[in-house]
């Protein structure tokens, strides 16, 4: 007849509890008219209560703070904290204790023990104590993995651990919006919306750019010469609601004179967002290095320096081009050619030579125009031909600028 061996159970206990903010104490309000049946009983049981506010006894708010009930949620970018406690329940000296701390991630597996030696003894009602944290930087499916081992006054090893699984969630929904400027300025839109239940205090939103750019926040408005940001001075979110940020991105000057070089899919940079939520509580979130196609310009782009915003009509006025062989070969010998248009018309020569015009490189170039029709005019007619290739590139809507009467302008 076979007998099992009864399971041993082991001296010493583990208890594991996430550490988080409390929150503030809610309670629900009851009370009556004096003319109703309970009278005052019901405002004299409210003020009485130690969790209201004294002189405010109908709001839900007390003063009091709770500590958490269960695990809750635990989110992208916070910092995840938790403390760890191996009491020794028996009544003998137990030795050679290791607690060790991992988390398993889809991905990897992180050692989180702040110390790796073990402890000489324990004796009885003792415990060992550790607090472990760790910024979450995956969503998904975390799992704590809690092992401990000693040795029993008989010389046994004994081992055992737990497993305590959590999922990390995604705070916030981030979505990019690229818009290419006239000039080499490239505009990025930023929409964040808060998809947790709790609102978020937004403490920075930036734009880290990369080698490449200037990066100047358009998030902000100056009155009275001081900067004030255009989401007031109470930067809430609440939850499910989107928030849009502004950014301005200009290339540096030593690329910006190397048209080659910004061509194709360019590195915009990344965003760096922090927030604090219940009791300030902080989480940050980086994002990937943004990308965004650069647009093609072809052989040779003209693109407009300096240009006013108004002016008088039948009045010349000048602009400055800048002329770029984007072609990282070849020289290219230019003639420019003005055609005027029904409202735009050019003053000077056409089809007068720019010379030659060497791979990666920039001329400028200051032209004088008039308009003959008020209103919002559309720049048209600029041609440049490459008399070695004999190829004509036509320049039309390049930039508009708003014609009045000189009587206007003058008041």
């Amino acid at each position: 007849m076979d007998v099992t061996q009864p399971k041993q159970e082991h001296l010493l206990a583990l208890k594991v509890m996430r550490l988080t903010k409390p929150t503030l104490f809610t309670n629900i309000p009851v009370t009556c008219e004096e003319r109703d049946l309970p009278g005052d009983l019901l405002n004299q049981l409210m003020k009485d209560d130690p969790s209201t506010v004294k002189g405010a006894e109908t709001l839900m708010l007390g003063e009091m703070l709770t500590l958490p009930q269960n695990f809750g949620n635990i989110f992208l970018g916070e910092t995840f904290s938790s403390y760890i406690s191996v009491h020794n329940d028996s009544h003998q000296v137990v030795k050679d204790i290791l607690v060790k701390a991992d988390l398993q991630t889809s991905s990897q597996r992180l050692n989180l023990s702040a110390s790796t030696a073990a402890v000489a003894e324990l004796k009885p009602d003792c415990c060992i104590d550790d607090v472990i944290h760790h910024e979450v930087k995956e969503i998904g499916t975390h799992i704590l993995v809690c092992a401990v081992s000693y040795t029993t006054q008989t010389g046994e090893k004994m081992y055992f651990r737990k497993f305590f699984k959590f999922q990390v969630l995604k705070p916030l929904d981030v979505k990019t919006k690229f818009y290419n400027a006239e000039t080499d300025e490239v505009f990025l839109e930023a929409q964040i919306q808060n998809i947790t239940t709790s609102p978020m205090f937004m403490e920075k939103v930036s734009l880290e750019p990369s080698i490449m750019y200037n990066v100047a926040e358009l998030n902000a408005v100056s009155r009275s010469g001081e900067s004030m940001s255009t989401f007031g001075t109470r930067t809430y979110l609440q939850p499910m609601d989107t928030r849009q940020y502004l950014y301005c991105l200009k290339p540096k000057q030593e690329f910006a004179e190397k048209a080659g070089v910004i061509k194709g899919v360019t590195v915009i940079g990344k965003l760096d967002i922090v927030w604090k939520t219940n009791l300030g509580e902080r989480g940050r979130l980086q994002t990937s290095q943004l990308q965004r196609m650069a647009p093609g310009y072809g052989d040779v782009r003209l693109s407009l320096e300096t240009i006013p915003d108004t002016v008088n009509v039948e009045e010349p006025f000048d602009i400055t081009c800048k002329i770029t062989n984007c072609s990282s070969e070849r020289t290219m010998d230019l003639v420019l050619e003005m055609c005027n248009t029904n409202s735009i018309h050019w003053c000077g020569v056409s089809g007068r030579q720019l010379g030659k015009l060497h791979p990666i490189s920039s001329l400028h170039l200051t032209l004088t125009l008039l308009s003959s029709v008020q209103g919002l005019q559309s720049i048209s007619g600029l041609r440049l031909t490459d008399t070695f290739l004999k190829r004509t590139y036509e320049y039309d809507d390049i930039a508009q600028v708003c014609v009045v009467s000189s009587k206007i302008k003058e008041n």
